[in-house]
């Protein structure tokens, strides 16, 4: 039987909770500088952060829990990590812009800080809004034009006390690579879209939605989150823009179902600004859901210009079929909802995909590798997973970050 390659199952760990039912770990972002130093982000929350007294925090009130970012750099390659910062914020990424490393992400309001020594010091956070509710994970960041791409999602309706995935919209941010990134107005951003205004009535097709919302873990209603951003740059794409000013925004796919991403697209006018709106296929037919292995679960994309390929961390599922009721004790939430496996694919067109092999899988359902973030370093892969062991509470509320390296990435095409 043919072994599909396990290509990094051993890991570094960045970060253990002290409190691994109370406090968990979330949103590992990584870049990796100029200089070969890795910047990672996370964030803990959850109910037993405040007896941890870090010294910041902020609170969300629907789930009752308290959050706080850390920052960690290495210097070896990530064998060792070294804890920098913390601050009041989450969901939040690192990316560099000019000479300055920025983390972006939000405390309900879009929140960001920077660093202009490498990752050493760190500012204080700046509230770029006011008063608004804003989400998203560490997906990837974009450059084009001189500018700066990435993705927050930005809840505009409040209508349902459900996960309120049908009600976000992703917000495609822009700022110029020179800019103070740290002021509101270097940034522009695109018109809101969420899916709520996309299918109002919902959705009959392709079996959408896959389950029916019952029992204590019923679904909530089709959505779409955790936006990443994709441009075609081969003139033989369908949806390719020879003016450069189309991207893609591939979000997971909130359906019940497994192996497809939600897409949407966002074009770049001439007065600057930028507007949302869903693509059509060459028939003229509007499409919102797109073959994507583990589009189901938060995944990470990165383009490879030297070999001209998209690369997808993502997580595997294998009984998305089986009855809730009958799930293993260790599964968490619903039958599609399976995060132990992370999983490693290629394509050279964000549709047809080719699987490159198991980055990383726990031993149980419990012990959680997913929620992956990746980078380029030379030859190698970087991979930051949301990970867990035998202490986790659940998959989801796991206790580790761990670091993985998958050697010689581009020897895996074929």
């Amino acid at each position: 039987m043919r072994q599909v390659p396990l290509l990094a199952n051993d890991f570094v760990t960045v970060f253990e909770s002290p409190d691994p039912t109370g406090a968990y770990c979330y949103t590992p972002g990584i870049i990796r500088l100029d200089s070969g130093r890795l910047v990672a982000t996370m964030d803990l929350g959850g109910m037993g952060v405040d007896a941890l007294n870090p010294p910041v925090r902020f609170a969300r009130a629907e789930r009752g829990f308290t959050f706080v970012g850390k920052v960690f750099t290495s210097d070896d390659g990530g064998k060792t990590w070294q804890h920098r910062a913390d601050f009041a914020a989450m969901h939040a990424r690192p990316f560099v812009a000019g000479k300055r490393i920025y983390i972006l992400g939000q405390a309900h309001d879009l929140t960001i800080l920077c660093s202009e020594d490498d990752g050493e010091t760190w500012s204080e956070p700046v509230q770029m809004t006011q008063g608004e509710h804003w989400h998203q994970s560490a997906c990837n960041v974009h450059y084009a034009n001189g500018n700066v791409y990435l993705v927050m999602e930005k809840r505009i309706y409040f209508e349902q006390k459900a996960w309120p995935v049908h009600e976000m919209a992703p917000v495609l941010m822009r700022a110029p690579l020179d800019a103070d990134l740290m002021q509101r107005e270097s940034w522009t951003l695109a018109s809101e879209l969420a899916f709520h205004d996309v299918l109002p009535g919902g959705l009959d097709l392709m079996g959408f939605p896959f389950w029916t919302p019952y029992e204590t873990r019923g679904m909530a209603p089709l959505g779409w989150l955790e936006t990443n951003v994709v441009q075609f740059v081969d003139p033989n794409h369908v949806w390719h823009d020879p003016t450069g000013h189309t991207f893609h925004l591939w979000m997971r796919a909130h359906t019940g179902g497994t192996g497809y991403a939600a897409v949407a697209k966002v074009i770049e006018n001439a007065d600057g600004t930028m507007t949302t709106s869903i693509e059509q296929v060459p028939s003229g037919q509007r499409v919102l859901f797109v073959p994507c292995p583990g589009g189901q679960m938060r995944f990470h994309v990165l383009y490879d210009p030297r070999d001209k390929l998209y690369w997808l961390l993502s997580s595997l599922a294998w009984d998305s079929m089986t009855h809730i009721d009958k799930l293993p004790p260790d599964r968490y939430n619903l039958p599609n909802n399976e995060r132990h496996v992370l999983a490693l694919h290629f394509s050279k067109n964000m549709i047809d995909w080719r699987m490159a092999g198991v980055v990383a899988h726990g031993h149980s359902a419990r012990e959680a590798r997913h929620y992956a973030s990746m980078t380029f370093d030379g030859d190698d892969l970087l991979v930051l997973s949301r990970s867990g062991d035998q202490r986790a509470k659940t998959a989801h509320d796991g206790n580790l970050i761990t670091f993985h390296r998958v050697e010689d990435f581009r020897e895996l095409v074929y």
